[in-house]
C-alpha cells in the first residue's frame, strides 16, 4: 500500500526547488543579467555570457553526477547529499542581492554555483523516486512532482512578478530592488518547502561492513556501472536520445526570456509569458501523467518532443509579443509532462537496487544536454553576426533554430527503444546483484 505521506513529501521538493528554476534561471536572472549585472554588453555578447555561465556549472554537475550517485548508493547517502548541494543553492541564490550594478562576474559565479547546488540536488531527487513508488504508480508520482513544481515556482513567481511590476505596493522603492529581493524570497521558499522531503521521505539503508570506505567503493562501484550501461544496448540507446532531445528542452528553459530580448521584446511581456507557462503546467503535467498510465508513455514522449520542434521553427519567425505568448501556452501544455515521462521511463529499465547510480548518469547526462544547447546558441548566434554580417535580430533567430536538429534525431533515437527488452537487462542485473550481496 502507497505512503501518501511520503509520496506527497517527495513531490514537495519539486514545489520547493522550482521556485529556483522558474524565478532565477527562467525568468528574473536572464532579464536582469542583461538590463543590469552586463549593462553596456551587445546583445551578442551578453547572450554568449549567459549561456558560458549555464554550461559551466552544467559541465561540473556532469563530471559529478554519476561518482556522487554511486557512493551515495554505497553509503545510503542520497538525502545527506541532497541536503548539501540544496541549501548550497540556497545560500548561492541568496547571495545574488547583495551583487552590485556591472557586476557580471561576480553575479555569474553565484549563479553558476546555484545551478550547481539546483542540479547537484536534483540527481538524489530524483533516485529518492523508486523509494515513494511502484512500478503501477511511478509515472503518476513523477507527473505529480513535476505538477506541483509548476504550481508552486508559479505561485511565488507571481508575487515576484508583482513586486518587479508594481514595486510601491510592497513597500519597495524600485524594480530593480523588487527583483534583488525577489531573489532572496526564492532561498527562503526553497530553503524551507525543501524540510519535509528531509523528514519524511525514506532511504534504504545497505547493511554493508563497518571498516568499508565509501569513497572508494563508490568509485569502484562507478566504473562498474559504466561498463553496465555499455552492455545494456537499450538503456544506452534511451540515454543518447533523451540526451538529444533534453538539450533543446533545457535550452528552451533557459534562454527563451534572452531570445525574446534579443529580438526587441520587453521584458515584462517576457516575465508574463513565463507565468503562463507556470500555470498551464501543472494541469497539463498532470495530464500527462495520466496519458502515459491509460495510453503509452513513450507515445506521449513522441508528442511532447514534436510540439518542441514545431515551437522551435515558428520562434525563428515570430515578430509580436503576443506569439510569444501562444508559445508560452503551447510549451506549457508539453514541458512537465516530457520531463516527467522521461524520468519515469527511465526507471523501467533500470535495477531498482541501484537507482542512486544509474540516475547519477540521467542526471549527468541531462547537463551535458545543459552544456551543449545555451553553448550552441550563443555560439552560432555570435558566428552569424560576426561571421556572416547578420544583424543581431537575425543572427538570434538563426541561433534558436539550429536547435531544431536536437528534437529530430532525438526522437529517431528514441523511436528505436525496445521497452521490454530493456526490462529484461534490468532484471537480469538486479537479480546477479542480489546474489552477489548473499
Amino acid at each position: 500500500m502507497e505512503n501518501k505521506k511520503q509520496i506527497n513529501s517527495w513531490c514537495m521538493y519539486d514545489w520547493a526547488n522550482s521556485a529556483f528554476a522558474t524565478t532565477v534561471m527562467a525568468g528574473f536572472f536572464p532579464v536582469f543579467f542583461k538590463e543590469y549585472w552586463s549593462a553596456g554588453a551587445s546583445v551578442n555578447e551578453s547572450t554568449a555570457m549567459l549561456g558560458l555561465a549555464n554550461s559551466l556549472a552544467s559541465l561540473i554537475v556532469a563530471m559529478m553526477a554519476p561518482i556522487l550517485g554511486a557512493i551515495a548508493d554505497q553509503g545510503s547517502w542520497k538525502k545527506r547529499f541532497l541536503i548539501t548541494f540544496a541549501y548550497l543553492g540556497v545560500l548561492m541564490t541568496a547571495g545574488l542581492y547583495l551583487v552590485q550594478k556591472g557586476d557580471w562576474v561576480m553575479a555569474s559565479i553565484l549563479y553558476a554555483i546555484g545551478v550547481l547546488g539546483f542540479s547537484g540536488a536534483n540527481i538524489f531527487y530524483d533516485s529518492l523516486l523508486t523509494n515513494v513508488s511502484s512500478d503501477d504508480n511511478v509515472d503518476y508520482v513523477s507527473s505529480k512532482g513535476f505538477a506541483l513544481g509548476y504550481l508552486g515556482g508559479g505561485v511565488l513567481f507571481l508575487i515576484n512578478v508583482l513586486m518587479y511590476l508594481n514595486p510601491q505596493w510592497f513597500g519597495i522603492p524600485d524594480g530593480s530592488t523588487a527583483v534583488r529581493i525577489s531573489f532572496v524570497t526564492v532561498a527562503l521558499w526553497w530553503g524551507g518547502f525543501a524540510i519535509p522531503l528531509i523528514k519524511w521521505v525514506p532511504e534504504v539503508k545497505k547493511e554493508l561492513p563497518g571498516d568499508i570506505n565509501f569513497v572508494i567503493a563508490g568509485f569502484k562501484q562507478f566504473g562498474n556501472t559504466f561498463q553496465k550501461v555499455r552492455h545494456m544496448k537499450v538503456l544506452f540507446l534511451f540515454l543518447v536520445a533523451y540526451w538529444l532531445y533534453i538539450d533543446g528542452v533545457d535550452t528552451v528553459i533557459r534562454m527563451a526570456v534572452d531570445y525574446g530580448m534579443s529580438i526587441g521584446f520587453e521584458a515584462s511581456s517576457l516575465i508574463v509569458a513565463l507565468l503562463i507557462t507556470q500555470f498551464v503546467g501543472f494541469p497539463a503535467a498532470l495530464a500527462f501523467g495520466h496519458l502515459g498510465k491509460r495510453w503509452d508513455v513513450k507515445k506521449s514522449i513522441y508528442i511532447a518532443i514534436g510540439v518542441y520542434l514545431a515551437v522551435t521553427l515558428y520562434a525563428t519567425t515570430m515578430t509580436r509579443e503576443l506569439e510569444f505568448y501562444m508559445l508560452a501556452v503551447v510549451i506549457g501544455l508539453v514541458q512537465g509532462g516530457i520531463q516527467a515521462l522521461s524520468r519515469s521511463y527511465y526507471s523501467r529499465l533500470i535495477p531498482k537496487n541501484q537507482s542512486g547510480e544509474f540516475y547519477g548518469f540521467y542526471n549527468m547526462l541531462g547537463k551535458f544536454a545543459a552544456i551543449v544547447g545555451p553553448v550552441l546558441i550563443g555560439g552560432v548566434g555570435l558566428m552569424a553576426r560576426h561571421w556572416f554580417g547578420l544583424s543581431e535580430n537575425l543572427s538570434s533567430r538563426v541561433s534558436i533554430g539550429s536547435i531544431a536538429i536536437l528534437f529530430i534525431v532525438g526522437w529517431f533515437l528514441l523511436s528505436l527503444v525496445d521497452e521490454e527488452e530493456g526490462r529484461k537487462e534490468a532484471q537480469v542485473l538486479t537479480e546477479a546483484a542480489i546474489i552477489t550481496e548473499k
